[in-house]
């Protein structure tokens, strides 16, 4: 599944930090027959400035070498892990991932950005990063959806805490999409059992889709299909009941139409038990 493209902030720019100077190790003396004076190659070359190493990773970022900046702010993080910029590093680290595909990698280091700094103004977003990652990688109805419920699970946690962010409003339309996926998923696997009639396999799959995914565009299929299987079982009353709440909430619907046609070719009608599970599921009382 494709979206756009995030784009992230580069805030605050022009900050300055003070380098924190390393404290000199304590003289070892050397022991006879062993030189403990190291060559030049052996010598930790001094940490860069970090705006600097900063500002070469955006470079290449914007110039679409991504594991070159990535590199770059590994070096931020690596030698100021305690600033700002280290901070901004993980951000931009999860971002570059991001934008190169590299979605297992992007979640990686978009949880730790989220689980070191909660309070940050950028947390919002690099959660965002991680759920999109999650949604970039979602499969067919036909494969394991756990890719899914990952990505509907972490926008939601975006919506959760961080209602006011900009990344609310596009988490709750991905969530539509993962929530008509998940509940499309069910659908498959229900009608699979009813093909083979094993009815009651087939009611618990459209059962979830009744429960959990009303708002959903499988819903007009679910309750036909529970219609179906509940009359091929002779359980009268709650296939009259699927056929009415259908015919209440989409009387228009062919599904509807369809019901209707089950039901009364068996001689009733639709007719809504209020003790029925379907009704308490639309009341949102679900047993």
């Amino acid at each position: 599944m494709r979206t756009s493209s995030a784009t992230p902030f580069a805030r605050r720019r022009g900050f300055r930090f003070a380098l924190v100077l390393a404290l000199a190790a304590p003289a070892v003396l050397p022991m006879a027959g062993c030189s403990y004076f190291a060559s030049d190659k052996d010598v930790l070359a001094p940490d860069e400035p970090a705006d600097k190493l900063y500002n070469e990773g955006l470079a290449n970022l914007n110039a679409g070498s991504y594991d070159a900046a990535k590199k770059k702010f590994a070096e931020v993080d690596r030698q100021h892990p305690y600033t700002d910029w280290g901070r901004k590093a993980i951000l931009m680290t999860t971002f570059a991932n991001y934008r190169s595909g590299n979605y297992s990698e992007a979640i990686t280091s978009g949880t730790r950005y989220v689980q070191l700094h909660p309070t940050s103004q950028d947390a919002a977003y690099a959660q965002y990063l991680v759920a999109m990652s999650y949604y970039n990688e979602v499969p067919d109805v036909s494969r394991d959806q756990e890719r899914t419920r990952k990505a509907l699970a972490t926008f939601d946690e975006v919506v959760r805490r961080w209602p006011e962010s900009e990344y609310a409003t596009e988490s709750k339309k991905r969530i539509l999409i993962a929530r008509d996926q998940l509940a499309g998923k069910e659908m498959q696997i229900g009608r699979f059992y009813l093909a083979r009639r094993d009815y009651t396999g087939a009611i618990n799959r459209f059962r979830v889709v009744v429960s959990q995914y009303q708002q959903t565009r499988h819903i007009e299929e679910a309750l036909f299909r529970l219609t179906e299987a509940y009359m091929a079982l002779g359980i009268t009353g709650e296939a009259q009941t699927a056929a009415a709440i259908l015919g209440h909430n989409f009387p228009d619907s062919e599904w509807y139409q369809k019901s209707y046609a089950l039901v009364t070719n068996g001689g009733l009608t639709p007719q809504e038990n209020s003790g029925s599970w379907i009704s308490r599921a639309f009341r949102g009382v679900v047993g």
